[in-house]
Order: structure tokens, then C-alpha cells, then sequence
């Protein structure tokens, strides 16, 4: 099954804090000293490979741009309490864009030549690597001591609330919240009394759009936002800003900014970029930013995290659309995503997905997950109906399977890391902490002290891990990575053999089915997936309508004679009846992905 020159993403998100940590202490609030850190040398030679072995294509090294924290150095001091979430710190409230979090080297001095040597190995094992862009908000202790003129706020007009070329947004006496000093909901927490002496007399507007003296726990308190050149207080219309071919000394400072920034992380040899929170940015920087990354290198790679729901995006479109054109290579399908959870959760049916399915870009240009930083994982007790890692099967082979953009695996969850237990600032939500020094439990026997197999792994957790490198493999052959999509399950609903169970009136509430079929090599899947927690579907009868069988370039069904499931590589002689795949069983929270086969191999 073998498809090395596949140019398909498949991404591994890597938080550098906690994936090579095996120190398993795990207290709760614990410091860096109690609970331990990973390293940039702990993703070493044994890590890469298995990687590569799994099927990544792609590294999103998480968390490393330095970020606000609780921890000192002689290097750098630690931050005031009242600005952080967790001790570790938020990795999304950046301190200096052009260094790297001492937390990860061996020798804090020389962390950014630790992770120049981490570039290098992951060069050398033929993976693209990519690293955070937070362009909305910085930390609000935000300084860099590594190119000390391109600092930010530097000769701004802190006078006014909004002027073109300032980087921040300024408070004004009268704003809500009472007037200054700046007032943190830290107040009254540990160490904290809700003050930032910086911002005693001018303050500034939160990375949320918080426009108080007085931001909530609810805000994003520690982090303050970024100005593009546009006032959001007057909507969404940037049509004043400049054009795509703007000269440099044209365009706002905070682009200028942007751009050093850039071309900084891009020199140092990383590949790509993923953009935080793209939409609450002006489309007309993102087509100016990377045009200009791409006259530095073509191939760079922007991934973009956005909401088309959310009302602080910068656009009157569909965002995911206005992203693409701007020039970004995926952005985030969190609609999928979101349906999905809602079949466990919301009772919703895998018809739903019906309403979420198109041809075009935006489709097939999306980036899918199953899980990622800010997600429940899949293994939680609190969602996914808290049926375990299994549900895995299902969700990703139907998110990864139904397009031909990029993929995402979250480091642990191909082995069936469920983030168990208060682990400090977000307390026990079935996500891994993000802002706490902490280990994953999952992780800890495949590290096997940096060895990186599976010796110490059991037999779920080993069976899951190859599943997701099958998986993996799989959609990188032609029907995945070049092939069309045809939905089936408008076809099934009166369907009474497509997985109906109970006393439902109609099919397609647990049983989801598609085709994906590549013109130019003829390879044919079928998609078959049963989201059902224990129930097994027996004799099931898929219907393919006319029109269907003609897609798939079979003029008669019945030259359709033999299948091979590509994620066990087994071949069984297909029945086609009326038109009709039958299917003898489609075990509990499984997956088949069927190449049709037009005789036996």
C-alpha cells in the first residue's frame, strides 16, 4: 500500500511540553521542577522514524515560540502571576515572537541553537515542519530581547484608541470597566491582586476584542490584541486597507512587523505555518503576508485555524472560502468535526452530514481532525460518548477518508490518551492541558526512555496505534489524495438493510456511506462506517444508484465482482444485488474502506 510519493499533509501535532516528558508525578498546579518538561532533543533519531513510519508527513511543533510563563531563568525572569494562565503559561500568549521557549532546551542559553539541531532531524527524515503564527494577540508582558528593534508598541500613539500605525489598541478613560488602572480577574487567586503595573495608566484592549478596563475570567485577559490597520469597532469592511502588490513602506506597521517575523522563522529553515484564530485578521494582510512568504520559498505551508460562526471574523463571505483565496493551503473543517461529536452528544444522524457535503475548494481543501489542542479528546469520559479510544475508528476514517486536504493526528491519539483528571488551570475537561507542566499517560510506555516503540505499549493501545498507521497509508492512494466524492446516504434512507435498527422510521442515524473514485487511475472506494457504540450491523445492503455505478465508470453492476478492504488489505467476493453492495457485517465502531475491484487480484 505504499504511496511514498504522496504530497497529501499528514500532520502530527507535537506539543514540545509534553511529548517527550516521562516524568509521571503529575501534580496538580505542579512546577516544571515537580512535573518536568519535554525537551527539543527528546523528538531525537527513534521518535522521527516511528513518525515517518506511521504515515506523518508533517510536524506541528506546538508551543514553541516563547510564551508567558511562571517559570525563571537567568535568561529571561518569570512573569507576573496576574498574566498567566497556568504556570507553564499559555502557548498562545507569545512573549517574543523570535525566540523559543528555554523550557525546551538543555541549556536554556543556547535554546535557539537546540532547536535549529531539531529542524535539522526533522530534514533529514524528510518531514516539512511547522510552528505556531499567532498574529491576533501577544502576551501582555510581550518584549523581545532577541531583536530588540522590532519589539512591538515602540513610538505608538497611546493617546487614542486607534491609530493606523500603532501595533495596539489603547484604552480610553471613559471605555467600560471603570477607568485605569487595568483591573485582571487574577485578583484574589494565588499570588495575584489583579494589578499590571505597565498598564497602571494606559491600557490596552484584550486579544478577544474586549474593549474594558475590567476583562473577565471569561476573556482573554492576559493577551492583548494586534492592530492591522483597521478600527474593528466599525465592522468588518477593509476594503481601506492596501492591495496584495502593496509596496512595504505602504502598508501598516504591524504588517511590516508580521512580514520580519516571518522571514526570521523562515531562514531558520521551518517549512510552514499554523495561523491561530486567521479569521479575526484583515483577508487583504493574509494576501499581502504570503505573497511575500512565497517569494521567499513557494512551498511554504499555511494552515489556518478559523470559525466562520464566530462575529469577530473580518469578512462578510464564508471565511473558510475567503482564507483560500487569500492564499492559505487548508483552514480548519470544524463544521465535520462538530457534526460528528453531535452523534454522540447532540443526537444527531449521520444524514446531517448531507447539509455539510459539496463539491468545490472549500471541501476539499479542508483541514480535518479528530482532535487537536483545543478539542476533547476522543478518548474522554466526558464526550464522544464516553465510549473510549474505539470512537477513533469511526470519526477519523470518515473525516480523513472524504476529502483530499490535510490531516491531523494530536500526539496521543493514536494511542488512546484521554487526558484524565485535574491537571491545574482548566481543571478536569477531557482535554490536555495546554497551560500546566504535565505528562500523558498514553505516551509514557511508547517513549520507552526515548526508544520509541511499541515493547511497552499493550495490546489496545499497540492494536490502536497501528490502525491510525494503516489509515494513514490508505489515503494516500489515488481514490484519497486526487479521487471525487459521491455520497450515498440520500440514497439509503428508505433503505430498510442500511444499518436500520430499533423502531427507527428512517436509515442513515448510525451508518454513513460514500464513494471516492480517482479518474485518471480508475481506483474505486467504497466508504462504509458504523458510528454505533456496540451495535454490529449485519446483511447490510448499501444502494448505489445508476447514475453512481456510471461515476465509478462500471456500467453494470454486476462486473463489480471482488473488494479488498485497504485498512486490513482482505479480499472477499462482493454480492451485488439490484444494484445493491451487501455488506455481511459492519462490526461496532469500525470502518471499511472497500476498493472495488472489477475482477480477483
Amino acid at each position: 500500500m505504499s504511496a511514498s510519493r504522496s504530497t497529501r499533509p499528514r500532520i502530527y501535532q507535537l506539543f514540545v511540553r509534553l511529548f517527550g516528558n516521562t516524568n509521571q508525578t503529575r501534580k496538580c498546579n505542579g512546577t516544571l521542577e515537580e512535573n518536568g518538561c519535554g525537551k527539543f532533543e527528546d523528538i531525537n533519531d527513534a521518535a522521527l522514524l516511528s513518525l515517518r513510519d506511521l504515515g506523518i508527513s508533517h510536524l506541528w511543533l506546538t508551543g514553541v515560540l516563547e510564551q508567558a510563563s511562571g517559570t525563571a531563568y537567568a535568561c529571561r525572569p518569570a512573569d507576573d502571576a496576574n498574566l498567566l494562565k497556568g504556570i507553564a503559561g499559555s502557548p498562545y500568549a507569545i512573549r517574543d515572537y523570535f525566540d523559543v521557549s528555554p523550557d525546551y532546551a538543555r541549556n536554556p542559553e543556547n535554546r535557539l541553537d537546540e532547536f535549529r539541531a531539531l529542524l535539522t532531524r526533522c530534514e533529514a527524515y524528510g518531514f516539512k515542519t511547522i510552528i505556531d503564527f499567532v498574529p491576533n494577540h501577544v502576551a501582555r508582558s510581550y518584549r523581545s530581547d532577541v531583536i530588540e528593534e522590532e519589539d512591538l508598541g515602540l513610538d505608538d500613539d497611546c493617546s487614542v484608541f486607534f491609530c493606523r500605525d500603532n501595533h495596539f489598541f489603547y484604552l480610553q478613560a471613559g471605555d467600560t470597566g471603570g477607568g485605569p488602572p487595568l483591573r485582571l480577574p487574577t485578583e484574589g487567586m494565588a499570588g495575584c491582586d489583579g494589578r499590571f503595573a505597565p498598564e497602571t495608566y494606559i491600557g490596552r484592549v484584550t486579544g478577544n476584542n474586549a474593549i474594558t478596563w475590567a476583562p473577565s475570567l471569561n476573556d482573554w485577559y492576559e493577551t492583548v490584541k494586534l492592530n492591522y490597520g483597521h478600527d474593528f469597532r466599525h465592522g468588518r469592511d477593509t476594503s481601506h486597507l492596501p492591495r496584495v502588490d502593496a509596496p512595504v513602506e505602504e502598508v501598516p506597521r504591524t504588517w511590516r512587523s508580521m512580514d520580519r517575523i516571518l522571514s526570521y522563522w523562515q531562514e531558520m529553515g521551518v517549512s510552514g505555518f499554523r495561523v491561530d484564530m486567521a479569521h479575526m485578521i484583515p483577508m487583504e494582510f493574509w494576501s499581502w503576508l504570503i505573497a511575500r512568504a512565497r517569494q521567499r520559498n513557494a512551498s511554504v505551508f499555511f494552515m489556518a485555524e478559523a470559525y466562520d460562526n464566530d462575529p469577530a471574523k473580518l469578512c462578510d463571505g464564508h471565511v473558510l472560502d475567503e482564507l483560500l483565496a487569500a492564499g492559505f493551503d487548508a483552514v480548519y473543517d470544524d463544521p465535520i468535526y462538530d457534526a460528528l461529536m453531535g452523534l454522540y452528544d447532540e443526537g444527531k444522524w449521520c444524514n446531517d452530514l448531507d447539509t455539510l457535503i459539496f463539491t468545490g475548494e472549500r471541501f476539499h481543501r479542508s483541514l480535518r481532525y479528530g482532535e487537536n489542542h483545543d478539542e476533547v479528546r476522543l478518548a474522554s469520559r466526558y464526550e464522544w460518548g464516553g465510549i473510549g479510544s474505539k470512537v477513533g475508528k469511526p470519526v477519523c476514517a470518515t473525516l480523513f477518508a472524504m476529502g483530499r486536504g490535510p490531516v491531523m493526528i494530536y500526539n496521543g491519539q493514536e494511542l488512546g490518551e484521554c487526558a484524565e483528571g485535574s491537571e491545574g488551570f482548566a481543571g478536569d475537561n477531557g482535554r490536555t492541558t495546554i497551560f500546566d507542566y504535565w505528562s500523558m499517560p498514553a505516551m509514557v510506555p511508547w517513549s520507552n526512555g526515548g526508544y520509541f516503540g511499541s515493547a511497552g505499549l499493550d495490546s489496545d493501545a499497540k492494536s490502536l496505534r497501528e490502525w491510525y498507521g494503516r489509515l494513514l497509508h490508505a489515503i494516500q492512494l489515488p481514490a484519497f489524495e486526487k479521487g471525487d466524492f459521491y455520497g450515498l446516504n440520500y440514497a439509503n434512507r428508505d433503505n430498510l438493510q442500511f444499518g436500520r435498527i430499533a423502531d427507527e422510521t428512517c436509515s442513515g442515524h448510525w451508518l454513513y456511506a460514500f464513494l471516492r473514485r480517482d479518474k485518471d487511475s480508475g481506483q474505486a472506494v467504497l466508504v462504509l462506517v458504523n458510528f454505533h457504540a456496540t451495535q454490529e450491523m449485519r446483511s447490510v445492503r448499501v444502494h448505489v444508484p445508476e447514475d453512481a455505478w456510471r461515476w465509478l465508470g462500471i456500467q453494470q453492476a454486476d462486473q463489480f465482482k471482488y473488494a479488498r478492504d485497504l485498512l486490513t488489505e482482505n479480499y472477499f467476493a462482493a454480492e451485488v444485488l439490484g444494484g445493491e453492495i451487501v455488506v455481511p457485517s459492519m462490526l461496532a465502531c469500525d470502518a471499511l474502506l472497500l476498493e472495488i475491484l472489477p475482477a480477483k487480484i
